[in-house]
């Protein structure tokens, strides 16, 4: 696979409400794929993090389109990560005036695309 990280373009989602555990899970499968593969995969995968990902894979192609002005066919998912945001802490009321804790994980997806040939 040969990729061209010099002209490296990336588009990031921060604060999206989903665990990033669950993100990773869809973002192995397009690393290293070629943009119009990641788009079938992303289209037809049953996870509900394929949308946020879908939306910032789209997102990186546009400026690598806009900014760079690099050919969409050419591109090749060369990074995608998922880090960890800040946890929203809830509390849920129990029995004898307890409170159970409830987190709901926040997460910053990161997809980077650059020209090349995915294999």
């Amino acid at each position: 696979m040969t990729i061209d990280t010099q002209t490296e373009v990336k588009a990031i989602a921060r604060y999206i409400r989903m665990s990033p555990i669950k993100v990773r899970r869809v973002l192995d499968q397009i690393r290293g794929r070629s943009y119009r593969e990641a788009l079938i995969i992303l289209e037809f995968m049953p996870y509900r993090a394929c949308e946020p990902v879908l939306k910032v894979l789209r997102s990186a192609v546009a400026n690598a389109e806009h900014n760079e002005g690099l050919d969409p066919a050419d591109l090749v998912v060369s990074a995608a990560f998922a880090d960890a945001g800040p946890v929203l802490k809830r509390f849920r009321p129990r029995a004898q005036g307890r409170a159970y804790q409830i987190r709901k994980p926040t997460c910053h997806i990161t997809v980077a695309v650059a020209p090349g040939s995915a294999e």
